[in-house]
């Protein structure tokens, strides 16, 4: 969405795209990013996981994304919460040895990531407004 405003702002010759809204988007999209991992490491702490589970969250959660599944469109969606689930469990297995522990940090993970989702859907509302507020004046 970033690089469609930019591309706008571009192909217009900036005229109804400043440099305050290319910030604007740019901190609105960067603030979803960091809010997103955020969430889904403190869930994951939240459901009874050790700070390692919340790495393991984080990590497991970009490795999903980055492999995906071969669904088209939220094959890497489905990926990351895939992802957050096994990178929690198995992190913080390997901390409590306990499997039951390791479950429910993972169980926080996958809860973490849809709270994330929702909130970076939010935000993309909010791109995407700025966006058609730039095409409209």
């Amino acid at each position: 969405m970033v690089a469609g405003i930019l591309a706008y702002g571009w192909l217009t010759d900036f005229r109804t795209v400043s440099v305050l809204m290319i910030a604007l988007v740019v901190v609105l999209a960067l603030l979803g990013e960091v809010i997103e991992n955020w969430i889904g490491f403190r869930f994951a702490k939240r459901y009874g996981g050790s700070n390692r589970s919340g790495w393991g969250a984080l990590i497991g959660g970009l490795v999903g994304a980055f492999i995906g599944v071969p669904i088209a469109l939220i094959g890497s969606v489905i990926g990351a919460f895939i992802g957050s689930f096994i990178g929690a469990a198995l992190f913080e297995l390997s901390y409590s040895r306990h499997l039951g522990v390791a479950t429910r940090a993972g169980w926080g993970a996958v809860v973490g990531r849809a709270a994330a989702a929702a909130v970076k859907i939010a935000i993309g509302v909010m791109i995407a407004a700025i966006g058609v507020f730039a095409a409209l004046s």
